[in-house]
């Protein structure tokens, strides 16, 4: 069996066969998968849909119209738009990467996710009709972008930690103040978190430090829209 010389993370030199190599690609290709499917722009999408279409309660008024309204306005404010933003930003030079590697490169991202998500809150508060939980979902994203951009003055904070941080506070508040029972959501939040945590370890140069500051920023920033909102 063949092996090679490789530095740890600990910049010791250290030998290694094909199986641990294998299963080192293999791990590695998991956390990108995870990494792509939970990216911080689709995970506000992903919540609203569970909302709409799992839940039980939330919209029950609404009419498959309107419910389908609320999704075109979601994918269109929090995936669209901060998607064309940042295609823009590359195209005309503004950042190095799509991939947003470095403190500067987030800087007008952050901002410019900001008036989408402020927009979307916006509107959706001053809808008499729409939940309640909803429009704290929304307050609780423009603040979390906020959060971002002021934690991206001191340090890479994770965009993917912020989004699990409010994905998994808001499930514990929906499971907290409704009578539904909410426990396999809340267990499946738990999981998804601490997968999608783990494989920015793996996957990014992101630090403890800044990943649990994006749990935590995620978290402070549902408290604070549930308690305003």
């Amino acid at each position: 069996m063949s092996s090679r010389l490789v530095i740890d993370s600990a910049n010791q030199l250290k030998e290694l066969n094909e199986n641990d190599l294998s299963q080192g690609l293999t791990i590695r290709l998991a956390a990108k998968v995870i990494s792509y499917v939970f990216h911080p722009i689709f995970v506000p999408l992903y919540i609203v849909l569970f909302l709409l279409y799992v839940h039980p309660a939330v919209f029950a008024g609404f009419s498959s119209w309107r419910k389908t309204l609320v999704l075109l306005q979601a994918a269109g404010m929090y995936g669209l738009f901060p998607l064309i933003t940042v295609l823009l930003l590359k195209a005309l030079n503004f950042i190095d990467s799509i991939f947003l590697k470095t403190q500067k490169d987030r800087i007008i991202p952050y901002i410019a996710c900001g008036i989408w998500y402020f927009w979307l809150w916006h509107v959706w508060k001053n809808l008499p009709d729409y939940p309640k939980e909803v429009v704290i979902l929304s307050l609780a994203i423009f603040l979390a972008s906020v959060a971002g951009l002021m934690a991206n003055i001191y340090m890479k904070i994770s965009m993917h930690a912020i989004a699990m941080g409010v994905l998994l506070s808001f499930i514990i508040m929906l499971g907290l103040i409704q009578p539904v029972s909410l426990g396999l959501f809340v267990s499946l939040a738990f999981l998804i978190a601490g997968l999608v945590c783990t494989a920015r370890f793996i996957t990014s140069n992101h630090n403890q430090k800044e990943v649990y500051a994006g749990l935590f920023a995620g978290f402070l920033s549902l408290i604070i829209a549930a308690w305003f909102g």
